[in-house]
């Protein structure tokens, strides 16, 4: 088995009329209360706690990152979103779980997992298969900046917690990849029990290929043919809305890393020719440079505001040619040098971090 499963379309609802809610199980939330100043965090977040006395909490993705950030703010344990992450396998109850649990090996349950997930959350699975690794990664389709760290902890413990439940097997991933700097590593890999990479330009958690292949012993086809006919029917009417730019641009952050993706190979990737993609586009009002600015823009400020990677990493990775190339065009998008833009982010985190130490302590 070879190449990338492209599970569900990225933004199979146009924006406006994508449901931006996230599901908060109320046994996570209870969890949490355990661990920290709940009333605290959400003052912080600028969340009311009316929000969370409901029989299904729900938060915007924004609401959702803002409650995160400032559990990680809040002075909690390191290895929290590990922690919440590995038991909120028992409480999660939505369709896309259950479906992975009752399927008949690991790999068919995740591949359920990432097609239905969009479903119940405006998030999104990716599981690319290459070389003997399945790469498993989460794409947040209505964030307007990058998921805490804690999301990321959180989901990937949720995984593995997953596979192990799932296939009563002691599973580990083959490794770890995140794009963040350097911390922490001893908590998560007492965890994980795997190779980690930091200042990786996407966060990923890799299997060995073959692991996919162990059977759930839970499976249960009969409650699959009751689920699926409604899941399939769902899947199907919200494939009607998506836009070829989205498409473009997510076929550019999969294809980007060490070389500029020609318009030829995206056209080949979206099964249409160069030609129609530019034409499309033009009556969309925007062009596939513009496209291709974008997403190397939003990947520049992620890497620069969370990774160690230095300026002619970064832009090998966005698969530019020469560092000043890569110079000018962020000097363009943001009126100043990545070195200048990144001190900037780091002083604004910092700055964030001594304004709640000092409203913790006061």
């Amino acid at each position: 088995m070879s190449g990338s499963l492209c599970i569900l379309p990225r933004n199979t609802l146009p924006r406006d009329a994508m449901a931006d809610l996230v599901p908060i199980p109320l046994a996570l939330f209870d969890r949490l209360a355990r661990e920290v100043d709940v009333n605290g965090v959400l003052r912080s977040a600028k969340l009311p706690r009316s929000r969370f006395r409901v029989a299904r909490p729900q938060a915007t993705t924004a609401e959702f990152f803002a409650l995160w950030r400032a559990v990680e703010q809040s002075g909690a344990d390191a290895d929290i979103g590990l922690r919440l992450g590995a038991d909120a396998i028992s409480s999660y109850e939505d369709v896309a779980v259950l479906a992975a649990l009752h399927s008949a090996t690991l790999g068919e349950g995740l591949q359920k997992l990432a097609r239905y997930k969009r479903l119940v959350c405006p998030e999104r699975v990716w599981i690319d298969f290459e070389n003997g690794e399945a790469r498993i990664r989460f794409e947040w389709l209505l964030a307007d900046s990058d998921p805490p760290t804690l999301v990321t902890d959180l989901l990937f413990a949720f995984v593995l917690g997953l596979a192990q439940r799932g296939t009563m097997k002691p599973v580990r991933p083959r490794r770890i990849e995140l794009t963040r700097r350097r911390a922490n590593e001893a908590v998560l890999r007492r965890h994980f029990r795997c190779e980690l990479r930091f200042d990786a330009p996407r966060d990923l958690m890799v299997f060995d290929e073959a692991a996919l292949g162990l059977p759930m012993v839970n499976r249960n086809p009969q409650l699959l043919s009751v689920l699926l006919p409604g899941l399939e029917l769902a899947v199907a009417k919200n494939g009607h809305g998506r836009t070829l730019v989205d498409d473009v641009r997510l076929s550019l952050s999969e294809m980007m890393y060490g070389a500029r993706p020609a318009i030829a190979e995206v056209a080949k990737s979206l099964g249409m020719s160069a030609r129609t993609i530019q034409r499309r586009l033009g009556e969309l009002g925007t062009t596939y440079q513009r496209v291709l600015d974008d997403v190397r823009k939003r990947s520049a400020r992620r890497l620069l505001a969370n990774t160690d990677l230095g300026t002619s990493e970064i832009a090998f990775v966005l698969g530019f040619e020469e560092v000043n190339s890569f110079m000018r065009a962020f000097h363009a998008w943001e009126g100043t040098t990545p070195a200048k833009w990144r001190a900037k982010a780091s002083g604004r985190r910092d700055e964030s971090r001594k304004m709640h130490r000092s409203a913790k302590a006061s």
